[in-house]
C-alpha cells in the first residue's frame, strides 16, 4: 500500500462575493455558508423584533387616527376617542355634550390625539427602516466575516510602541518621536 506523505485536509475558505448573494437571496443564508450558525438565531431575533414592533405601532396609530376622526367629526355614535380621554366627556365633547363641554379642554383633547397620532406614525416608519437596516447589516456580516474567515491571528502578531530618536542636520537629538512596528 502506498500512503500519501503530504495528506492535508482542504481548509474551507469561503468567496465573500457568494457569501453575499447568499445573504441577498435569503436573510441568513450567508451565514450558514460561512459555517457561522450561532448567528442565524440573531439574524432572525432582529427580524422578529422589528416586525412585532411594526405591527404595535401599526395597529396603535390605526387606534389613534380613529379616535382623532371621530372627535372631530360630528356624529354621536362615533365615540372611540373616549376609550382614550382619561377625563369626563362633559368636559370636552361638544357633540355628546354642547352645554357642558369646555373649548380649550376640547381644544387640549385633540391636540393631544393628534401628537398621538403623529407619534406613533413616527416610530411605525421608523421600525420600517430599521428592517432595511437590519437586511443590510446581516448581508454586510455575511461578507465581512467571509472576508475575514481565515485572517491570521496567531501569536506572530505584534505591535510595538517605542520612542525613537532621529538625527537631524545640526542637533543629534531633535526632539522625542514615537514609533510604531508591526511584525507578521
Amino acid at each position: 500500500t502506498i500512503v500519501p506523505i503530504n495528506s492535508k485536509k482542504r481548509q474551507f475558505s469561503p468567496v465573500p462575493l457568494k457569501a453575499t448573494m447568499l445573504s441577498v437571496a435569503f436573510p441568513g443564508l450567508g451565514q450558514v455558508y460561512n459555517r457561522k450558525y450561532w448567528k442565524i438565531p440573531l439574524v432572525y431575533a432582529g427580524f422578529g423584533a422589528l416586525a412585532y414592533s411594526i405591527s404595535f405601532y401599526t395597529t396603535h396609530y390605526n387606534d389613534m387616527m380613529k379616535a382623532y376622526q371621530d372627535f372631530t367629526d360630528k356624529v354621536p355614535e362615533t365615540a372611540s376617542y373616549t376609550r382614550f380621554v382619561r377625563i369626563d366627556p362633559a368636559e370636552y365633547d361638544p357633540v355628546l355634550h354642547p352645554e357642558t363641554y369646555k373649548p380649550s379642554t376640547a381644544s387640549w383633547v385633540e391636540d393631544g390625539l393628534l401628537s398621538a397620532v403623529d407619534a406613533y406614525k413616527k416610530y411605525r416608519d421608523l421600525s420600517y427602516i430599521g428592517v432595511a437596516a437590519w437586511y443590510l447589516l446581516s448581508i454586510l456580516d455575511a461578507n465581512v466575516d467571509a472576508s475575514l474567515f481565515n485572517f491570521d491571528i496567531g501569536k506572530n502578531l505584534d505591535l510595538a510602541l517605542s520612542p525613537a530618536c532621529f538625527p537631524v542636520a545640526g542637533n543629534s537629538l531633535a526632539g522625542i518621536n514615537l514609533s510604531l512596528k508591526c511584525k507578521f
